[in-house]
């Protein structure tokens, strides 16, 4: 029976991946119950395998006496003297009191009790792994998708992605290699269920954590996220460095960071601007890619009105107001956006038209390229040769690098001639 026990000690360290003294502590469990029926009522009954022989001993602690009145609490003293020379009447010792026919008993009991045994380990197994891994990214392949929950193969364990933690616009296909969010680890009477999730709002911030090292290093750190899964995603991010820039810090040079994170989310929008203290300026931060005009609060009631031209009207509601309702969550307060009057469109836009206008004929671009550039906030040649690339490449992500590259090289020559 040693040898068996061995073996079966072995084949679940070794293909199970279970700690050797964990399934012992189970089995010992599982014996003891048996060991109870076929010894009796002894005191302080337990069971003993051994981690290297294999060799399973059952004990009790029976109480020292003159004379035995009852064998299953009590050794006479002249046998336990055998034991231990030095025990006293009244004292307590531990005798082996092992069946003759324990090992039929145990085989029986490992046959019965061992799949049972394995369920509560791995449990424990799970429960202990995964507590500390919730809050983080795990990667795995899609097993098989049961009643709209994706089931995920995380290695040793499954993982389910329930369909409200899927991302709406994501095909999954089986075999696909994925990575999710940890939500949570939940002890169900079916077992633990580790619980997954791409839509959470915490996803995007480990992606972040994994890209760009200053905010897994707490050096620029992420004062808000707000996420429409699948559509977009606005990030505050802010840092107490005045010597960092946070937007770029996550954008990366010629926008390789966040590009990295773009192409995880299958090219959800990523909207990555400066966090403020101030609603004013987070408000207008928020709301874009939309050009702010006017912002007024209404602290009482926690709102903010927000005034926009004809033509950022649209771009600042976004979607079915999703671009609104995103900013909103952002700042913490509700915000209306309201058009200007038409005659101030007017004059602004024969503003824009004329700077556009002259960018154009300074730089000898198209006239709709100087356009985007003026709408971005660039209103002439030498604001573009003061601008960072990066912060261009944010402003005009429509824009090739490489076309921003040989503007702001244009706008420096024209400032020189000027």
């Amino acid at each position: 029976m040693n040898q068996e026990v061995l073996a079966i000690m072995e084949y679940m360290e070794k293909e199970k991946g279970i700690n050797r003294q964990v399934f012992i502590e189970a089995m010992q469990s599982a014996l003891l119950a048996a060991a109870k029926k076929s010894i009796g009522p002894a005191r302080d009954l337990r069971v003993e395998i051994h981690p290297k022989t294999g060799r399973i001993n059952v004990r009790a602690k029976l109480e020292v006496v003159e004379k035995v009145k009852n064998s299953h609490d009590q050794i006479s003293i002249k046998k336990a003297r055998e034991i231990d020379p030095n025990v006293n009447v009244g004292d307590f010792i531990e005798v082996e009191v092992t069946p003759k026919d324990f090992g039929r008993i145990a085989a029986q009991v490992f046959k019965q009790t061992i799949n049972q045994a394995l369920k509560g380990i791995e449990r424990k197994m799970v429960l202990s792994e995964f507590k500390d891994r919730i809050n983080t990214i795990v990667s795995g392949t899609i097993r098989r998708i049961e009643r709209s929950d994706i089931i995920i193969d995380l290695g040793r364990y499954e993982g389910i992605m329930p369909f409200k933690e899927r991302v709406p616009t994501e095909e999954y296909v089986v075999g696909e290699r994925i990575k999710a969010y940890v939500l949570s680890v939940e002890d169900t009477p079916h077992g633990p269920t580790i619980i997954l999730s791409r839509s959470h709002p915490n996803f995007i911030l480990r992606l972040l954590e994994l890209e760009v090292s200053e905010v897994a290093d707490k050096i620029v750190e992420v004062k808000a996220i707000a996420r429409e899964p699948g559509f977009r995603t606005k990030i505050a991010v802010w840092t107490n460095n005045p010597k960092i820039d946070p937007v770029g810090s996550c954008v990366g040079v010629r926008g390789a960071r966040v590009k990295n994170i773009v192409r995880e989310l299958h090219s959800e929008k990523i909207d990555l601007f400066k966090w403020s203290p101030n609603v004013e300026e987070l408000t207008i931060e928020a709301l874009k890619p939309a050009r702010v005009k006017k912002v007024e609060l209404d602290r009482e009631n926690h709102r903010v009105k927000v005034t926009v031209d004809e033509e950022n009207y649209s771009l600042a509601l976004g979607k079915k107001g999703k671009n609104t309702w995103l900013a909103s969550k952002i700042v913490g307060w509700d915000i209306d956006v309201v058009k200007e009057p038409s005659s101030v469109v007017d004059n602004f836009s024969q503003k824009i038209a004329k700077a556009a206008e002259e960018m154009a004929s300074s730089l000898a671009i198209d006239q709709s390229v100087a356009e985007q550039i003026v709408r971005a906030g660039f209103i002439n040649p030498e604001a573009v040769a003061e601008s960072e690339e990066e912060d261009l490449m944010s402003a005009l992500p429509e824009l090739d690098p490489q076309l921003i590259h040989r503007l702001k090289e244009a706008a420096h020559l024209v400032g020189k001639t000027n």
